[in-house]
């Protein structure tokens, strides 16, 4: 009878750590439905690539760039991808705990005029109406700070009009801004409009810091409490944040990610396929010292262009998980 009953006591005890040991982590991820965070959002919601790394996910889309950092000051959230770096920069200056770990979104964006305008170069945006991201998003920072850098135009020396993508199209259509700074996959779904291209991020950049880096748009905030509890936790969602990435960008699964967008994202049939055609170029998941060289730089422009404020502390970046991920399929 003793040992029937430690036997069953043992059985239990063991199935219950068992239980434990393959209970999925929660975690809270948030991400900016416009944009291209849109896109990869959708793809993560709709594909198993977070559950795969034992991770149970709560998503939380929000309408406005900023707010994903708002919800992570308030505890709303664990981590976002695609917050916007310059964003991430000025609430780490006032004090909102929060740690970077990764780069997620290169800044592929032009600058574009409609066909036949008479504006021919970026130099001419003086004193213009010029559409892009809203006031506080990477997009708007990093287009003051060339436009400022390399002609010497001032955020006051131009209006900003903002918008999410599909509204500063229409924009640009029905003539209400003279310019606008969009990303390449908007152009490219553009069928309404014709445009000439200005000039673009990457260029533009190049020109500003004398440099071969591409400034990020959008990188992966996470709070501060949160990786230093689990940044095992943070390494797995990285994985799965890469697997998704991967899954999506390679060819063969270009019609499941067409299919994805145009349920989730409301997005019609061809301008799926565009968006799907040029995920490789949207969309990043790395973390390596090159990636956080080319950050530590976007903070100083930003700074000495007066758009952002407070001193960058090296202990925002934390490289460990990324590093950790690379050893998870």
């Amino acid at each position: 009878m003793q040992w029937t009953k430690f036997l069953f006591a043992a059985l239990f005890a063991g199935a219950a750590a068992a239980g434990t040991a393959h209970a999925a982590d929660k975690v809270r991820i948030g991400y900016w439905s416009s944009g291209v965070s849109l896109g990869y959002g959708a793809v993560l919601e709709a594909t198993e690539f977070l559950k795969q790394q034992n991770l149970d996910v709560e998503f939380f889309r929000f309408p406005d760039v900023n707010a994903p950092l708002r919800a992570l000051a308030s505890n709303s959230i664990d981590l976002a991808y695609g917050a916007p770096a310059a964003g991430v920069f000025s609430s780490a200056a006032e004090g909102v705990p929060i740690k970077i770990f990764a780069a997620t979104q290169p800044a592929d964006v032009q600058f574009v005029v409609p066909e036949g305008s008479p504006i021919r170069s970026l130099e001419q945006l003086r004193g213009r109406k010029v559409g892009m991201s809203p006031a506080g998003s990477s997009v708007a920072v990093i287009a003051g700070a060339v436009l400022a850098g390399n002609y010497g135009i001032k955020p006051g020396d131009f209006s900003l009009v903002g918008g999410n993508e599909s509204r500063l199209a229409q924009f640009l259509v029905q003539k209400q801004v003279d310019a606008a700074a969009l990303r390449s996959v908007t152009v490219a779904q553009l069928d309404e409009l014709k445009v000439t291209r200005l000039g673009t991020f990457a260029d533009e950049w190049r020109r500003l810091t004398k440099t071969d880096s591409v400034p990020y748009i959008g990188i992966g905030a996470v709070r501060s409490e949160f990786v230093q509890a689990h940044p095992e936790v943070v390494a797995r969602v990285i994985a799965g944040l890469r697997n998704a990435l991967v899954w999506a960008e390679t060819p063969a699964n270009h019609d499941k990610v067409v299919s994805i967008l145009q349920k989730s994202a409301n997005l019609p049939e061809n301008d799926a396929r565009v968006y799907a055609g040029l995920w490789k170029d949207m969309y990043r998941i790395s973390f390596e010292p090159a990636d956080i060289e080319t950050l530590k730089r976007e903070h100083q422009v930003f700074l000495d262009s007066g758009l952002i404020k407070g001193a960058l502390k090296d202990d925002l970046f934390v490289p460990a998980p990324f590093q950790q991920s690379k050893s998870i399929k």
